[in-house]
């Protein structure tokens, strides 16, 4: 999932300072489940930019908003009022951000700052698990990521800074290294981590990537 928060409110008015007729768009998928792009998330926008002596012509939930063809379809229900709009606020991640800008001819703003890719543990705690490196290591640590878990994104760990099976780097999160030996003790795969890995080659991490899979 890819976790976002709140842009701070005081960012986002800075953004818009110059616009007075502003759309709302916030998207079904990982927004909305972080509680920042769903419906009542837009509402209280709404509320807040209406107080602030915006008017606000229309909101919308895209289903996603990452989808490109069906948020340019779905955009369509403001076509009548794309004319007098100023602004369009973007309560999705910024892909969603960056795809509804795509099928727009009006600035585009963010109101979410994006920040990983992460499992939700729980309602409102989400933990960062996936850097999206292009080239997966989890077959051989025990599905525990190295380079997004460990601060230093360690190959062959650890790194020997850990304390109490914490890490060095951030006393609050737990020694991913630590973490990879013990599950795999667990699974009978010890040896693992006794193999000399090379470093990570992050030439296959290069951006923007592109995946065809009509060709």
């Amino acid at each position: 999932m890819i976790i976002s928060q709140a842009k701070p409110k005081e960012e986002l008015m800075d953004f818009i300072k110059d616009a007075q007729n502003v759309l709302i768009a916030g998207c079904s998928l990982c927004a909305s489940t972080c509680k920042v792009g769903g419906e009542e998330e837009i509402a209280a926008l709404k509320t807040e930019l209406e107080a602030a002596g915006k008017n606000v012509l229309g909101t919308l939930v895209l289903d996603p908003a990452c989808n490109l063809l069906k948020t340019r379809k779905d955009m369509k229900v403001f076509k009548e009022q794309m004319p007098e709009v100023d602004a369009i606020v973007s309560l999705a991640c910024g892909d969603g951000t960056q795809t509804l800008a795509k099928v727009v001819s009006k600035p585009v703003y963010p109101g979410n700052n994006t920040m990983f890719i992460g499992e939700i543990e729980r309602v409102g705690q989400y933990e960062e698990s996936c850097l999206a490196c292009g080239d997966c290591e989890l077959g051989w640590t025990a599905g525990i990521c190295p380079i997004t878990r460990c601060a230093k994104s360690l190959m062959n760990g650890p790194c020997g800074g850990a304390k109490n099976g914490k890490c060095e780097v951030n006393a609050e999160n737990d020694c991913a290294w630590i973490l990879i030996y013990n599950k795999l003790k667990d699974e009978g795969r010890l040896s693992n981590i006794t193999e000399n890995r090379p470093p990570k080659d992050f030439q296959k991490n290069v951006h923007p990537k592109r995946i065809e899979l009509t060709r």
